[in-house]
């Protein structure tokens, strides 16, 4: 399955590759279309923060156990900022009628994966101490 960018509306692919500069990205094409749409459904800017990741940087950044199970290293997952509770919640509208059925909520962000492994649920994030 391949992507064609130029049908893409509201992202560029330097929005996928690993936040470290290590130039990795291997975002998954229906993890791309899929947030294409839920952005055009929320009616607001999304911001992605980390979307593929090498394994270096994924070891360093998550939060899943063990790092080697991130989905974020096989391309299928992506976060996306949400600096207060009105975007929050456009995001969270967008993502669910555009089909996530994997979803984390963090303070100021929303995870989203595709990742077929794992079971269909929603999460929250706790704060750091």
């Amino acid at each position: 399955m391949s992507l064609n960018w130029k049908n893409i509306t509201h992202f560029k692919p330097s929005e996928f590759a690993c936040q470290c500069g290590c130039g990795h990205s291997n975002p998954h094409p229906e993890l791309v279309r899929m947030l294409d749409t839920a952005r055009g459904i929320s009616g607001c800017a999304y911001r992605i923060t980390s979307a593929s990741r090498c394994e270096k940087h994924n070891a360093a950044v998550s939060t899943c156990k063990p790092a080697t199970n991130s989905p974020h290293l096989k391309g299928v997952a992506a976060d996306i900022y949400t600096p207060d509770s009105t975007t929050r919640l456009k995001v969270l509208v967008g993502v669910v009628m555009a089909g996530f059925r994997r979803i984390g909520i963090g303070k100021n962000f929303i995870h989203v994966d595709i990742d077929n492994s794992k079971p269909q649920v929603s999460w929250l994030y706790k704060e750091k101490q």
